[in-house]
């Protein structure tokens, strides 16, 4: 691919993003993304630009820095299964027409998530990037940022100049991650630096309810990686806590430092974070809470009191229908206690009935056993909501207009509010609750189907959270997963083995 003058930059942008759980039997369609993000051309632009995403920061970035932005494609899904093989070839297609239209580009900046695995290709991310890197070719810059729960591979970092991931959990930096590549891209068009970044990948998985970075044990881990970006020469680095819910060979934690051209501390720096994950490794084994134990705490506790239900994570891809938590809280009889199931056949009983209706139905529990049986009552039709809000305040995902569909407020008198939606909707923001005239105050338990993610939007309300450790896809205890895949040795599947970091390779 030929490149511009210095006086006319281009840079392209292109993303592709899912979070896929193979332990779903369901998969990934086209409609999936056509339901959240599939943009092209100038429509990226028009929808991204304003938004905390990583792409919006790559607009503001190179704004910033006088180069042209010129917007290619941008496909998100809601985390699920497996992407489809004909929706993957589709979504390549798409990337591949949208470059060949656009002209010359001096760079690329791209937003992969690095968990993404396709019917054909379980390494998708590095498929979809080594093809862009053939496309063209080795002299066009390409730098990108990744979600921290991507299964990096080393198919990826070869195909990139430099990736960057984000440094929060819950991921509240992203756009500042895309402005940090677009500030890069433009160094390097200068001609004032050269990316060079280097990999590890320890073997360690590292359990999700180990996962806030403002938190021990994650935080000393991130200060470290801070004060290695404060040396000479070093440009960013990046700590990969993996996604459990891929049976892949790259699943499990990995690290990324990139300097400028100087490949030999780019590799020791890399070595020196994933050391110190080996060497702490057994700090970063889950606490699991049981759903008994949590219960009996909560009902101690000043409210409101946050149950993460860890089980049903809807930002990894579960049902959002479980109904253990609903029904061991109304055997209990904490309350009050609000639960958002989705449910659409739920809304459709509700809706018909009307505000005010008094039906016997059955909620959730709709997907398999393993989530839980439909739990059955006598609910009062509180309310009906066209089911779409909008988050102001910067949140996990980068998400901004929200559409969780049609939605039904049912309460069992008096302790049980249940939110049915008819799409899967992750607890990200507390509008999600307040669109639909739900004061999050006024309970002693919400329950949010997440771990982390849900922290930043539940927190400044909620005096307590316990990451309770509930049934599902998205079971904390990854040991019971059913892998056949993965990298072995691998703690803490395996765990009298012996790594040092010089050895580096998965």
């Amino acid at each position: 691919m030929t490149t511009n003058t210095a006086s006319a930059k281009r840079v392209g942008i292109i993303g592709l993003l899912h979070e896929s759980n193979t332990f779903i039997g369901e998969s990934t369609t086209l409609q999936h993304f056509r339901d959240n993000w599939y943009f092209a051309g100038e429509t990226v632009r028009a929808r991204l630009a304003e938004t905390p995403h990583e792409i919006g920061g790559f607009f503001a970035g190179l704004d910033a820095q006088g180069i042209t932005a010129v917007p290619l494609m941008a496909a998100r899904a809601m985390p699920f299964g497996r992407i489809t093989a004909d929706c993957f070839e589709t979504l390549l297609a798409t990337m591949r027409s949208q470059l060949d239209a656009a002209g010359p580009l001096d760079g690329l900046l791209v937003a992969p998530h690095g968990a993404t695995v396709s019917e054909r290709h379980e390494d998708a991310d590095g498929h979809w990037l080594a093809e862009l890197r053939r496309w063209v070719g080795p002299d066009v810059p390409v730098l990108g940022t990744l979600d921290p729960h991507a299964n990096l591979s080393a198919r990826m970092v070869e195909a990139t100049d430099g990736l960057f991931a984000y440094r929060t959990n819950p991921h509240l930096d992203q756009r500042e991650r895309g402005i940090e590549a677009a500030t890069l891209m433009a160094a390097t068009l200068r001609g004032e630096i050269r990316p060079t970044q280097a990999a590890r990948f320890p073997p360690v998985a590292i359990n999700i309810e180990r996962q806030l970075t403002s938190e021990p044990p994650c935080q000393p881990y991130f200060d470290l990686a801070a004060r290695q970006r404060q040396l000479p020469g070093v440009l960013s680095n990046s700590l990969l806590l993996g996604f459990p819910y891929a049976d892949v060979p790259e699943m499990g934690s990995a690290t990324i430092a990139v300097t400028d051209n100087d490949p030999q501390l780019a590799d020791n720096l890399a070595g020196e974070l994933a050391g110190y994950l080996w060497e702490h490794r057994a700090e970063f084994a889950g606490q699991l809470l049981d759903i008994e134990t949590a219960l009996d705490r909560a009902a101690t506790l000043p409210g409101p009191v946050c149950l993460l239900d860890m089980g049903d994570n809807v930002g990894g891809g579960s049902p959002a229908d479980s109904t253990h938590l609903l029904h061991a809280l109304a055997a209990y009889g904490l309350g009050p206690a609000f639960v958002c199931l989705y449910d659409p056949a739920a809304v459709q009983r509700a809706t018909g009935a009307g505000i005010g209706a008094q039906i016997e139905m059955s909620v959730g529990g709709r997907t398999d056993d393993l989530h839980g049986v439909p739990f059955r009552a006598t609910f009062a039709v509180r309310g009906l909501y066209d089911g779409r809000f909008h988050e102001p305040e910067t949140r996990h995902g980068g998400f901004s207009d929200c559409d969780q569909g049609p939605t039904a407020v049912l309460q069992t008198a008096p302790e049980l509010t249940v939110m049915v939606t008819s799409q899967r909707m992750p607890p990200f923001s507390l509008c999600q609750l307040t669109s639909c005239d739900i004061d999050p105050a006024a309970y002693q338990v919400l329950v949010a189907k997440g771990v982390n993610a849900p922290v930043a939007a539940y927190a400044p309300v909620c005096r307590h959270l316990l990451r309770v450790s509930t049934p599902g896809c998205t079971t904390a205890d990854m040991t019971t997963l059913p892998f056949q895949r993965r990298r072995r040795p691998l703690y803490p599947f395996e765990r009298e083995f012996t790594w040092a970091p010089a050895t580096g390779g998965p």
